[in-house]
């Protein structure tokens, strides 16, 4: 069976370090310790004391000060995996955490899992052609040398860049190896470990370059397992659950996420709050659980995106300056339908097909699949024809050979229901309002990534309200927006009233407006 040895690099909170280390060693696995050099000497003295008596708790051969970005960070992490082989020779995995790390599964579970996936598990990207690097620079990390801390000698770290540049410095990476990025939390087997330390002995090479590359700790060992595992035996994910914000800071785990933790594919989760108490003395009750099954969703990443990026729609897309002073053409009406069940939408469009010869498109700005004629590219991807939206519009009437077009928008597209409302052209908006039940809002959140199958209840019952008060906000917008030709067709009405006013929005007969109105099923679900 899996036991793990747990590689903790930390610097603070020497309660939290000891009270972790006891839980994960409490049920039979390991753990070894790099307590930062730079920190308080007490804090240091204080957790040797508290642990020097647990035969499955180990140090780091040498404490080193450790600083963000630096080569340190990987020679400490060193320091520490060396003592853990040397130390725990039953461990099968070695585990690399923080302080602010947590168990989300039991150990019951976790050993199952490992013993089920004969794998290294560390990201590992190519470094340069993937995209896991969002800002900041990118092979200057690798080709040039980095002596100073851009947090603490912003000026030095820049300055000494620039340089190399200018005198034309850069450096050649090892020839055979190729260089991988990814999260710095890893889980590698023993036979792993110990052939990256075998290794390093005899390429001194390999770790002269990295010593002064920038945040060698997001490709240090990524790029190792990569050269010396097989591809086959190598799953690129992180068994550690973390999430950023915007900004691209961390984001903080409370005490009500604890629900959200169990149901993700991770083992651990990573950054717990310090002022989360309960979730903390919940997750360690947990670790040394037994018989616990877990109901695994891993819906958080989209929970969190579509919670974080409420209040904020429609500020995605802001109008080109190219396209400001272009018009579909004062002569031109566009009918916007805005309907959140796209299938009533597309069944009332339809129905307007067979009464009308008025061209109709359905959700062309959020399906990639709608259909639509060759127009040279500018419809080939919903990027490009929400860029380019009156340049794609004014196509499609000349298409169509006509002055009044049709199409289906979801409500949350505000910003282009704006834009083509103050164009010169006529723009018509008919707001499609539908009665929303609790099951059509659960397959909603299944549907666009909520939810899975295996979501919790109450993780549901809780955020069912939300979805429906986010559904009941978009529509709002709309209404106040003030649109001048804005017409509101409800399923609690009438067929009358509904024929009613799709006779003034599509200028139609009564009779074929009430064929509209009366279209079969057209609010089922």
């Amino acid at each position: 069976m899996a036991k793990i040895a747990y590689i903790l690099l930390c610097h603070k909170d020497p309660e939290a370090i000891i009270q972790q280390a006891e839980l994960l060693t409490a049920v039979g696995d390991y753990m070894s310790i790099h307590f930062d050099a730079s920190a308080r000497p007490e804090d240091y003295a204080s957790i040797r004391q508290a642990l020097d008596g647990n035969p499955n708790v180990c140090f780091a051969g040498k404490r080193i000060k450790c600083g963000w970005g630096e080569w340190s960070l990987v020679k400490a992490t060193l320091h520490a995996l060396t003592s853990a082989v040397e130390e725990f020779p039953r461990a099968t995995h070695f585990y690399m955490l923080s302080g602010d790390c947590m168990a989300v599964k039991t150990a019951e579970y976790a050993h199952d899992f490992l013993d089920r996936h004969d794998c290294d598990f560390v990201e590992s990207f190519d470094f340069f052609e993937s995209d896991w690097i969002k800002t900041g620079m990118k092979e200057e990390r690798l080709i040039y040398r980095h002596f100073f801390n851009e947090r603490t000698h912003k000026t030095l770290f820049y300055g000494s860049v620039n340089l190399q540049k200018k005198l034309g410095l850069r450096r050649e990476i090892p020839a055979d190896i190729q260089v991988q990025i990814g999260s710095q939390w890893w889980c590698l087997r023993r036979r792993t470990v110990e052939a990256i330390l075998e290794f390093l002995v005899q390429r001194k090479d390999v770790i002269r370059f990295f010593q002064s590359t920038w945040i060698p700790d997001e490709t240090f060992f990524q790029t190792l397992v990569r050269h010396l595992v097989p591809e086959s035996e190598i799953d690129s994910r992180t068994l550690t659950f973390l999430m950023f914000t915007d900004y691209g800071m961390p984001v903080n785990f409370h005490n009500d996420h604890y629900d959200l933790l169990l149901s993700q594919d991770f083992l651990f989760a990573r950054k717990i709050s310090p002022d989360a108490k309960e979730l903390k003395l919940r997750l360690g009750r947990l670790y040394a659980a037994q018989g616990v099954s877990f109901q695994i969703s891993n819906e958080g990443r989209s929970l969190y995106k579509f919670l974080a990026q409420r209040g904020r729609i429609g500020r995605r897309f802001a109008t080109r300056f190219w396209e400001k002073e272009s018009s579909l053409g004062r002569e031109r009406e566009l009918m916007i339908l805005v309907c959140k069940k796209w299938h009533v939408a597309k069944r009332l469009i339809e129905q307007l097909r067979k009464s009308t010869n008025i061209p109709a498109i359905e959700y062309l700005f959020h399906e990639e699949g709608t259909p639509l004629p060759d127009l040279g590219g500018i419809q080939a991807s919903l990027g490009k024809r929400t860029r380019h939206r009156r340049a794609l519009m004014r196509m499609l009437f000349e298409y169509y050979d006509t002055d009044r077009l049709v199409i289906c928008m979801d409500p949350s597209a505000l910003d282009l229901m704006n834009d083509f409302n103050s164009d010169r052209s006529t723009t018509r908006t008919l707001q499609i309002e539908c009665e929303f039940s609790d099951d059509y809002l659960i397959g909603h959140a299944h549907r666009v990534g909520l939810a899975g199958e295996r979501t919790p209840k109450q993780t549901l019952e809780r955020l069912l309200p939300t979805i429906r008060n986010d559904i009941i906000y978009e529509a709002d917008r709309i209404r106040d927006s003030g649109y001048s030709n804005y017409t509101i067709l409800r399923e609690t009405d009438s067929a009358e009233e509904n024929a009613d006013r799709l006779m003034h929005f599509f200028s139609l007969p009564f009779e074929a407006a009430r064929e509209l109105a009366e279209t079969p099923h057209l609010f089922a679900d």
